[in-house]
């Protein structure tokens, strides 16, 4: 685990999203969702991109009948709550590791912005999507990605096992 999170902080550090990645999002949202990806920082648009390619890999190799589309566009969009309180890759680590050592705890301490949005983002994303996206099963994508209680839902396991891989 700390050799993935130190990845994770590299990857941060040198997030770019490039001409493919572009094309790629272009390709997948519609006008009102690109805004609000383009409102996220460049390191969460890339772990988004990074999960988006993951769930188009699995797919087309594993998992052919799955609504492929609405899931690259919850792939997309499953952080879009972060936009409410960015954080940076410094404040993200001091989170991850109070989280941590904190067993959780640091939770009772939400109306603290950042670990608002830390422990919140998926509810906060679901809240803030439904303003422009009526799809009810893609704001369940976004507002369950964290919830480890709901089991067999293909769709949703596929979406965490790419978000947890990236």
């Amino acid at each position: 685990m700390v050799f993935y999170r130190m990845k994770q902080f590299y990857w941060a550090i040198i997030a770019k999203i490039n001409k493919d990645d572009v094309d790629f999002i272009k390709y997948i949202l519609n006008i009102k969702e690109l805004k609000l990806f383009n409102k996220l920082s460049v390191q969460e648009q890339k772990h988004s991109v990074k999960v988006a390619y993951d769930v188009q890999n699995i797919c087309n190799n594993k998992y052919k009948a799955v609504n492929i589309n609405l899931l690259l566009k919850g792939a997309l969009l499953h952080d879009i709550g972060k936009i409410y309180g960015r954080l940076n890759i410094i404040d993200k680590s001091i989170v991850v590791l109070g989280d941590k050592f904190s067993r959780g705890r640091l939770k009772k301490f939400s109306t603290n912005k950042k670990i608002n949005v830390y422990y919140n983002h998926a509810k906060l994303g679901k809240k803030l999507l439904g303003k422009i996206e009526k799809d009810d099963r893609l704001l369940y994508l976004v507002e369950n990605h964290h919830n480890e209680k709901i089991i067999d839902d293909l769709e949703l396991d596929i979406l965490r096992y790419c978000d947890k891989r990236n």
